[in-house]
């Protein structure tokens, strides 16, 4: 039985170029841990380029064919997306070797260190590389597992999507997806936001209660989101935006083009970002940082420096009078706050998304339908490309044109175009200067390739 992080070494993960799954195997491997693992987006005689990244980190790559499997393997994880069936599963249950989810591990980690666990149903990315930022330039040393890959990272070869320092912090994310949040028992507690997702509203608040009552010293929540107020331990310790309530509330918030401006308790703040939902991650870190004795001062340098992480709102760039971002939002109030926040950017924003998943769109349907809608204005414009399936046995009884349809039905500009790779030929005629487009979507791992490709061909 596997308690702690003590007791392994050799660990296989199966399903290891996940985001999820890569960002524990490079941490493990920095603590010293003997790291491999297979993917079956691994194939023979063909470059994968997280592959490569993994290798260079030390940690040994296999097609997902259970070569990678030995009696010398003393511990298996895999994510929630690997079902039984898998041969590597099965030839791992007939060597005897212990096998855990994803998650089970993180927790694992997590009470090997003062942990920070982020928890929410948006933004737990952006804030904990907002965090890491803040306590890296504290002098703090902390480690990070994230869920996406921060700029900073990125830019030195690496993915991105976790650290290892000297210090004893630990900053993870709490995901309440697959109900893993109520595995931790982190030093401090932050959340985030509150909304439908994957799973209904009382659903969530009980997972958060029980998140909340795990937490050993600090538990900080958003004063200006109606759900998490209600789970306030103090009001004094949480953030919000312009909510006199909150001890950490940002204050005199302006957008100029890509910069913004915000105060916290009179210190001003500058960021290179888009959105009240970027000052409300802002102020979230700042609350944490300050009350683990960083000044409100370091936090204001460090953010005036933060570079972003990978696919939330990164601009692409400019190509004749259009700006081109990219961005992960993938539920409705992610999709709804990504456009919002374009919208002083441009005088028409022309917004694409691609659904991931027949269930989850299924269940989210009128949510996407009500917040999307909301959200545009009347010169903006919602287009589809159908959902993203990544196998399984899911049942394709509804299409992104449903959604397309019932936008329309409500008065908005909505457009559907079955496969992505036709939409830069619809587009054009919708193409004028000033217009912004911002393209959406999370899960599908050609979405990177297909963004840029599109704003080269633009």
């Amino acid at each position: 039985m596997i308690k702690s992080i003590n007791d392994f070494q050799n660990v296989f993960f199966i399903g290891v170029a996940g985001v999820g799954m890569s960002a524990i195997a490079q941490y493990l491997k920095g603590i010293g841990k003997e790291v491999s693992g297979s993917d079956r987006y691994f194939l023979p005689e063909t470059f994968n380029r997280t592959k490569e990244q993994l290798e260079k980190e030390g940690i040994t790559c296999f097609l997902q064919d259970g070569s990678g499997i030995t009696e010398k393997t003393d511990l298996i994880v895999v994510s929630t997306a690997i079902e039984d069936t898998v041969f590597e599963v099965q030839k791992a249950n007939e060597l005897g070797i212990p096998i855990i989810r994803r998650s089970e591990l993180l927790s694992i980690i997590a009470k090997s260190k003062k942990t920070i666990a982020v928890a929410g149903t948006s933004g737990k990315s952006t804030t904990s590389a907002m965090l890491y930022q803040v306590l890296l330039d504290a002098k703090l040393e902390p480690s990070i597992i994230s869920g996406a890959g921060l700029t900073s990272i990125i830019k030195e070869g690496k993915i991105g999507n976790a650290a290892v320092g000297k210090g004893d912090w630990l900053i993870i994310e709490a995901d309440e997806s697959d109900g893993s949040v109520v595995q931790y028992e982190p030093e401090i507690g932050l959340l985030l936001n509150i909304d439908k997702d994957h799973q209904e509203i009382d659903e969530l608040i009980g997972l958060f209660t029980i998140f909340k009552n795990n937490t050993k010293r600090l538990f900080v929540v958003n004063q200006s989101n109606t759900l998490t107020k209600s789970l306030s331990a103090d009001a004094e310790n949480d953030f919000g935006f312009e909510d006199e309530n909150a001890g950490y509330s940002a204050w005199n918030f302006q957008q100029n083009g890509l910069s913004l401006t915000f105060e916290v308790l009179n210190q001003k703040f500058q960021m290179t970002s888009l959105g009240r939902h970027s000052v409300e991650n802002a102020a979230a870190a700042i609350a944490v940082a300050h009350q683990i004795g960083v000044t409100l001062k370091t936090c204001a340098e460090s953010l005036s420096k933060y570079e972003g992480i990978y696919r939330r709102h990164q601009i692409l760039g400019q190509k004749n009078g259009i700006w081109v971002i990219d961005d992960y939002a993938h539920n409705p109030a992610k999709c709804a706050a990504s456009i919002k926040a374009c919208q002083p950017l441009a005088e028409k924003v022309i917004a694409w998304f691609q659904p991931h998943g027949y269930g989850p769109t299924r269940f989210l349907r009128n949510d996407f339908v009500e917040e999307i809608s909301e959200a545009l204005r009347p010169e903006d414009e919602i287009w589809m490309s159908e959902i993203f399936y990544a196998g399984g046995t899911a049942v394709k009884d509804i299409s992104a044109n449903d959604l397309i349809e019932d936008i329309k039905a409500k008065g908005k500009n909505a457009h559907f175009v079955e496969n992505r790779d036709d939409l830069l030929d619809a587009l054009r005629p919708e193409l004028t200067e000033g217009t912004l487009l911002l393209l959406m979507g999370a899960r599908d791992p050609g979405l990177e390739e297909f963004c840029k490709d599109l704003f080269e061909k633009l």
